[in-house]
């Protein structure tokens, strides 16, 4: 039995050449750090075996001590799991792939961890590549696709869409005056919700809103207004949370990620199936939305007193509370220690090193 299917039976291991010289590598979410560890082991042998010095590992994940210590070649592009990378991110990825593939022709790369949206447009530019186009296409249709977010989708698009042309850059400034939630979430026992929206710009945190108090349905909107504007520029992630009552814990409500210069319209709507995560949440209303509306001024936006929310939505602005105040990617880039110090190579099970 080969290595490959070795790995591929042992469950611990998703090993896929999409082509023969782009691979794919990821680990099931759960699995123990010393499984996992021991299995990296096995694949780096895997690699060396059949490729030598002719592979480069493009890492997708979190930083990792034990991936750097045991390739001679390897890139670092990773970003939170569930969510799109910067835009820039998946033009250097592609960028890296193009440099490393062109360089030799036994040269291949390998994407580790997560199933890259930019695998769909990252082929090199040589006229037979064909064939190869139609296998990644085939495997972002069939592995990524299904189990990707919304907004992994909506930046695969954005890169093909800057490729072919299709997509015109904006470079004009957009400042957020209004977030709109259209039909409120079931997240208390009673129903409604209590939202507050955290917004990052490149992944650092640029805004805090107060917490609402909201009852109502489907038919009920309510509007989180910033005034001045929010200036914003580059690759947005916006998140909005109920915190719990009486409970020192939260809940994401939707998240939502977009890149400003694709955003051409001052309105711009994200349905439930347009939302990470909340497209399957039952809590969200299955017509709800957010709409964004937008300006090219920090100053308030005149007749829109008709967003006013009633009487009844109260609104708590006492950020200060650690729960409100967290912010989820400050550490992110934090290196991973290594818990099995001391595995080599040749230490990894008999049945998976003997041979590819």
């Amino acid at each position: 039995m080969s290595l490959i299917q070795a790995m591929e039976e042992s469950y611990d291991v998703d090993l896929v050449y999409i082509t023969e010289r782009i691979i794919c590598l990821s680990f099931p979410g759960g699995s123990e750090e010393h499984s996992y560890s021991v299995r990296l082991r096995d694949v780096i042998s895997m690699l060396r075996s059949k490729h030598h010095q002719h592979y480069l590992l493009l890492n997708l994940s979190e930083r990792r001590h034990d991936i750097t210590k045991l390739n001679p070649k390897v890139l670092d592009f990773g970003w939170p799991d569930h969510h799109a990378p910067a835009l820039d991110k998946i033009c250097s990825i592609c960028k890296a792939m193009e440099t490393w593939l062109t360089a030799d022709p036994h040269n291949v790369v390998v994407l580790h961890n997560k199933v890259a949206p930019c695998v769909l447009s990252a082929a090199p530019r040589s006229a037979d590549q064909a064939l190869d186009r139609f296998a990644m296409k085939r495997f972002y249709e069939d592995k990524a696709m299904p189990v990707g977010q919304p907004s992994q989708r909506r930046y695969v698009q954005y890169f093909a869409g800057l490729l072919s042309g299709h997509i015109k850059i904006n470079n004009k400034p957009l400042f957020l005056h209004h977030v709109i939630m259209h039909g409120i979430p079931n997240f208390e026992s009673k129903g409604g919700c209590r939202p507050f929206l955290k917004i990052y710009q490149a992944m650092q945190p640029v805004y805090t809103s107060g917490i609402y108090n909201v009852q109502g349905d489907s038919e009920t909107s309510i509007c989180i207004t910033i005034e001045p504007g929010l200036l914003l520029k580059g690759d947005i992630l916006l998140k909005c949370y109920h915190k719990r009552y009486r409970n020192p814990s939260r809940d994401v409500i939707f998240r939502v990620q977009f890149h400003t210069c694709a955003v051409h319209d001052l309105g711009v709507v994200f349905t439930k199936s347009d939302l990470d995560e909340t497209f399957r949440d039952d809590r969200y209303p299955e017509d709800g939305k957010v709409e964004f509306i937008f300006s090219f001024g920090p100053e308030k936006i005149r007749g829109m007193d008709h967003l006013e929310n009633g009487p009844s939505v109260s609104v708590d602005y006492n950020t200060q509370d650690p729960l409100i105040r967290w912010d989820s990617y400050e550490n992110f880039n934090r290196r991973c220690e290594d818990v099995t110090e001391g595995l080599e190579i040749g230490s990894v099970p008999g049945h998976l090193a003997s041979r590819d």
